[in-house]
C-alpha cells in the first residue's frame, strides 16, 4: 500500500471523527429522542454544530474528490515524491481547515481549503 492510500484511509478516519463531533452537537442541541427518532420534524443545528454540519459536508465532497485522484495514482503505480508531498498538503490542510470551520476563522480557512483543492489538482494532474 502507498503512503498516498494510508492517507486517503487517514482522512476517511478524520470524516469518522468529524461524523462524531456533529453528532455529538445534534445530541446536545436536540437530545436522544428526536436522534433516535423519524425525525418527521426537520430540525436545524445552530452555532458550532451548524458548522461542524457544513465542515463535514464540504470534507466529503472533499473525499469525492481526493479519493478518486489517490486511487488513479494507485491503478497506475504511481508513487513519487511529489504525489506524496501532495497528498501529505492535502491532509494537513484539511486538519487546519476543520477547526477553522467550527471556530468560524473565514479567511484562513479558505486559504486552508485552497490548499487542500489545489493539492487534490496536482495529484489528478500525475495521473496523465
Amino acid at each position: 500500500m502507498t503512503t498516498e492510500l494510508e492517507i486517503l484511509a487517514l482522512f476517511g478516519l478524520l470524516i469518522m471523527v468529524l461524523v462524531a463531533i456533529q453528532a455529538l452537537f445534534a445530541l446536545q442541541q436536540f437530545g436522544l429522542l428526536y436522534l433516535a427518532g423519524p425525525r418527521d420534524e426537520k430540525l436545524e443545528l445552530t452555532g458550532m454544530g451548524a458548522r461542524c454540519q457544513r465542515a463535514l459536508a464540504n470534507s466529503a465532497f472533499g473525499m469525492i474528490l481526493f479519493a478518486p485522484a489517490v486511487l488513479f495514482l494507485a491503478v497506475m503505480n504511481v508513487s513519487t515524491p511529489s504525489t506524496l508531498l501532495a497528498a501529505q498538503a492535502f491532509l494537513i490542510a484539511r486538519l487546519i481547515y476543520i477547526p477553522l470551520y467550527l471556530f468560524g476563522i473565514s479567511w484562513v480557512r479558505t486559504a486552508a481549503w485552497l490548499v487542500g483543492f489545489l493539492a487534490t489538482a496536482f495529484i489528478f494532474l500525475q495521473a496523465f
